[in-house]
């Protein structure tokens, strides 16, 4: 097995795919190198000698600055290097010039979808609870327990493993048989904002439960409000009807405020959903073109192999969908932060360019206001394996994105208006970001990680795809697809490949994504002011 290795001719730095001992020479290319400090896998060493004050490039771009001398073939280090991005203006460019992958196998395919009335399609069939505000989570879970059991849409091994810890005897649950077998569940958000904070928060928190409800997975909605909150109803309904002005769906609304008693009022909730369960159960899928692919690409508890395994391929499966009339969102502002020059190259409009360069210097202020920065954004986990800078975090990461030129920039919240790739604001959180990207009209995220995560969503199937087999095979319960086979070896198209299918029968209900089998559905929306 090749031990390193090199991304981009350009590169100051190798990558380590094993462990290197100080004293062991590597070779790449006809390159020999001394090893002159020991070097972990993912990590990586210095292909020459640098003075402090130089600049270190991996994936072709900036990354990093020494911070002392680094002889060659010693390991790169938060010792040695600091985070780096070279500053981007905006300059007159030639148009971007892009050649699509082959797709030529896919002419005709299709998928099994959920067709709305207005023609747009879902992947799923979900009737989903809400609260307005926090204090009415309560409630909110109070209706799952009272539907999703009874329905079959629930299981609880847990609760059988307490009882013969306790040396409880006790049957096999029996199995329930669906009564609505077209619905695929009922799915519940809790939150907690809609009141505490500033009116701003409450109107971004009522933006992003109006595009879940409109959301093509969406059959219907059930909300409960307290009454007194900053996220009125009125406020939602505002919102809803700039979501969408043809907005028909099913949307049964209760304030607690005006009930005589919680009990009266959950008697009410749970009869009222009951009846539109039976007419979400009517919606049966039927094929549609692949064009109909909404993907978001989001990566979290990301290590050294990401940017080289992971992201690629979903880069490429990315591409492959703008390729058959779909569209793709890549996110997590902060982790573009290094390659803003090549993703501005790729914008198909100037307005977009000016866009995209302002939302991330306004994010990078926020964050400064707060005394933090875009530097910051690599975990201690990144670190130990081998991110060590934000921008070599941002360089991998943005592979996530493929080649495809960007049709639109999008704020937190807004819709994909058109096919092909978006770019959305979001913070690089997991969840926070996966909220976004679900709200702005993914119906598949893609979610690469090199460490293991269990992320999910409430309404649409999020796939966790690894960088390397090792975590792959130890966290199998959470893993969907392995991209650590490239590491070894195996052409990075085979695997993207194998990725796209993946993702068409996720999209037409023919796999179970994971993080839904452990019912991992994550929901934190992007508060941006403080609580009063």
């Amino acid at each position: 097995m090749q031990k390193v290795l090199c991304i981009h001719p350009d590169d100051d730095m190798l990558v380590a795919l094993s462990d290197l001992a100080a004293g062991e020479v590597v070779n790449w290319e006809g390159e020999s190198i001394l090893i002159s400090s020991a070097v972990k896998t993912k990590h990586k060493l210095a292909r020459r000698a640098f003075a402090a004050g130089e600049i270190l490039r991996l994936y072709g771009v900036p990354v990093g600055k020494a911070t002392v001398d680094i002889r060659r073939g010693e390991a790169v280090t938060t010792e040695n290097l600091h985070h780096y991005a070279a500053e981007v203006e905006l300059e007159p460019q030639a148009p971007y010039s892009w050649t699509p992958p082959d797709v030529a196998r896919l002419d005709g395919a299709t998928f099994p979808g959920v067709v709305r009335a207005d023609g747009r399609v879902g992947t799923a069939n979900y009737w989903l609870v809400f609260p307005l505000v926090f204090c009415e989570n309560r409630n909110v879970e109070h209706l799952r327990n009272a539907l999703e059991a009874p329905l079959g849409y629930t299981r609880n091994d847990l609760a059988s493993f307490t009882l013969s810890l306790l040396g409880e005897e006790m049957e096999a649950p029996k199995p329930v048989v669906r009564p609505f077998p077209n619905l695929d569940g009922v799915r519940i958000i809790t939150h907690n904002g809609g009141c505490g904070g500033t009116r701003a928060d409450a109107r971004s928190l009522c933006k992003i439960l109006s595009a879940y409800a409109d959301h093509p997975n969406v059959a219907g909605i059930t909300v409960f409000s307290l009454g007194c909150q900053n996220a009125q109803i009125a406020m939602f309904k505002e919102e809803l009807a700039k979501q969408n002005a043809q907005f028909d769906k099913p949307c049964l609304i209760y304030e607690q405020q005006k009930w005589d008693s919680e009990e009266a009022m959950m008697k009410a909730v749970l009869t009222d959903t009951l009846a539109q369960l039976k007419e979400a159960n009517k919606v049966v899928r039927q094929p549609v073109p692949l064009s109909h692919l909404k993907i978001g690409v989001k990566c979290g508890g990301s290590d050294g192999f990401s940017g080289i395994s992971a992201n690629p391929a979903m880069g490429l499966v990315s591409d492959m969908v703008v390729a058959v009339g779909g569209s793709s969102i890549l996110a997590e502002f902060p982790e573009l932060c290094g390659v803003e020059a090549n993703l501005i190259e790729r914008c198909e409009n100037d307005d977009d360019k000016r866009r995209f360069l302002g939302l991330m210097r306004d994010f990078e202020a926020r964050a400064e206001a707060v005394g933090t920065h875009f530097a910051d954004n690599p975990s201690p986990g990144n670190i130990r394996d081998g991110l060590i800078t934000d921008a070599m975090k941002s360089a991998g990461a943005a592979k996530k994105g493929g080649t495809s030129p960007i049709v639109s920039v999008l704020d937190y919240g807004e819709q994909s208006p058109k096919p092909g790739l978006s770019l959305l604001c979001t913070p690089g959180g997991d969840v926070e970001s996966v909220t976004g990207i679900v709200a702005s009209g993914a119906n598949v995220v893609l979610f690469s990680t090199g460490l293991g995560t269990p992320t999910g969503n409430p309404i649409v199937p999020v796939l966790k795809i690894s960088s390397n087999t090792r975590v792959a095979n130890k966290l199998s319960d959470l893993i969907d697809y392995d991209c650590g086979p490239v590491i070894e070896g195996k052409p990075l198209p085979e695997v993207a490949n194998g990725l796209f299918d993946m993702v068409v029968a996720t999209a037409g209900g023919q796999y179970q994504a994971k993080a839904d089998r452990l019912q991992q559905y994550d929901f934190i929306f992007w508060k941006r002011d403080i609580s009063l």
